[in-house]
């Protein structure tokens, strides 16, 4: 998202956030990662930017949270942006309900063979393959001893509940939303957005050829001309 960031300073005031539990931030046990305490997170990040109805991209994980932050915290923003978002149940794949069953057990497994499973994990999302570098800067933070149990937890704490409870209310919003997939994304399919923007009143919906779910990865520019397109008009 580095390039995504550089690219859109140019013309806007860009704010990254790095969820509690993933990227750079804390992974220490006993830090609450589902999604209210992450919704809960969100809110008061903004609070502490001082931004008022800012227009919010998400990705992944960041789809359920951004929505639990406008639905159920009242949190407004100026237009939402989910990009091959978790926002509906059901939702998880084989691997991700496996883990959830053998959360413990999975967590002691050697490092060499944790970092060989999430390398495979990471890579499946990608339609394009990612290059060594990428795929190396994304498997990092969940590698280690913390990271590794980081891994296994996020994972075990995921709770659908959220997910319908967004779902209960997403008519009830009432400002812009663009919903943007990769048309090959096989860890969320496509019928995920089409019946997420048929539950969100006015939505968008628009796919990017050839990319899968990591499409910041998978494509870049088409990525960005969506983006920017998108805010300019807003």
């Amino acid at each position: 998202m580095a390039a995504v960031r550089q690219g859109l300073s140019r013309d806007f005031t860009v704010h990254l956030w790095d969820m509690p539990g993933y990227g750079r931030s804390s992974k220490l046990e006993g830090h609450p990662v589902d999604f209210g305490s992450q919704a809960d997170a969100f809110a008061a990040l903004l609070a502490h930017w001082g931004l008022d109805r800012p227009h919010v991209i998400a990705h992944d994980f960041g789809g359920a949270v951004s929505l639990r932050t406008h639905l159920s915290l009242g949190v407004d923003y100026a237009s939402l942006m989910l990009v091959d978002v978790v926002a509906i149940p059901p939702s998880g794949s084989p691997f991700f309900r496996f883990v959830q069953d053998h959360p413990d057990v999975l967590g002691q497994l050697p490092g060499y063979i944790h970092t060989a499973i999430v390398r495979a994990y990471i890579q499946g999302a990608s339609h394009r393959r990612l290059r060594d570098e990428d795929l190396d800067a994304l498997v990092q933070p969940w590698t280690g001893e913390g990271g590794q149990l980081a891994f296994y937890r996020q994972i075990a704490d995921y709770d659908e509940r959220f997910l319908e409870e967004n779902e209960q209310q997403l008519g009830r919003i009432d400002i812009p939303v663009r919903i943007l997939w990769g048309a090959r994304d096989t860890w969320i399919p496509l019928d995920v957005a089409r019946r997420l923007q048929s539950l969100i009143p006015a939505a968008e919906l628009s796919l990017i050829d050839d990319a899968g779910h990591l499409v910041h990865h998978d494509a870049p520019v088409p990525l960005m001309d969506e983006i920017r397109s998108w805010l300019t008009s807003r």
